[in-house]
């Protein structure tokens, strides 16, 4: 299936630095978004080795009989690795870490796999999906029926991941088969986009504006517009309309 696509990353309003990352496949192959934490340096170099790391994978293993849910998960092991080793150079970046998101398009499948808050959704017509759910205590709070969702908006430790790379712990990566459909528009994004817009205000952005880079740039801005207190990273997929591969 043929694939319209655009990323883009801003530091925002209020950081001095990105420690945002992304990358896009120029064959549409994969898609990745990572959120770097632990002071500017370290977490602008816990994204960069987590994507750096997941690329790399990518390219060398596309081709292997290893199944897509296999090379995500040996991928975002990779990153976590990347990350640890580092670590251990530059004892001054011990508490860096990073959220990653991937989206894979992969031997007639399209797989997900992600870890801490950095997110996919997927629209459909005008319905918009949040096809992940964050690795947060706040999550488990709104899921187990101890907050609500307007109340989790807000709520001071709503930034308290519960799982990321760069720990010695096996984290928590979620994997899963994504249904496509020709029409469907797919959104990666860090948590700078969803900490300032809503997910209805979300869905109208995707579906008012069909050019990938435009709807990209429209929601920074927009983001930006509502507070932009952290940087905001976006990749916009656009699964052609007419069916072609």
């Amino acid at each position: 299936m043929k694939r319209f696509f655009a990323g883009m990353t801003d530091p925002g309003l209020v950081r001095s630095a990105n420690q945002d990352a992304y990358h896009t496949d120029p064959e549409g192959r994969f898609f990745v978004v990572a959120d770097g934490m632990g002071g500017h340096a370290g977490g602008q170099e816990a994204s960069r080795l987590a994507i750096e790391a997941m690329y790399g994978h990518f390219q060398r293993f596309w081709d292997s009989e290893d199944s897509s849910q296999d090379l995500l998960e040996q991928a975002f092991l990779k990153a976590n690795q990347a990350i640890l080793y580092d670590q251990k150079l530059h004892p001054e970046r011990s508490d860096m870490g990073t959220t990653a998101v991937a989206l894979l398009f992969r031997q007639g499948e399209v797989w997900c796999a992600h870890v801490g808050d950095s997110r996919l959704y997927q629209m459909r017509g005008a319905t918009l999906e949040q096809i992940t759910r964050d690795h947060t205590w706040i999550a488990r709070a709104v899921s187990s029926g101890t907050l609500t969702p307007d109340q989790a908006r807000v709520h001071p430790m709503r930034h308290v991941l519960s799982q990321c790379l760069g720990r010695e712990e096996s984290s928590e990566i979620d994997m899963q088969q994504i249904d496509v459909k020709p029409g469907d528009r797919l959104l990666l994004c860090s948590d700078g986009l969803t900490e300032e817009l809503s997910d209805s205000l979300i869905a109208n952005n995707l579906k008012t504006i069909r050019a990938c880079d435009m709807a990209a740039s429209t929601l920074i801005n927009a983001a930006k517009d509502h507070g932009g207190r952290d940087n905001i990273t976006v990749v916009v997929i656009t699964i052609d309309p007419s069916g072609n591969s």
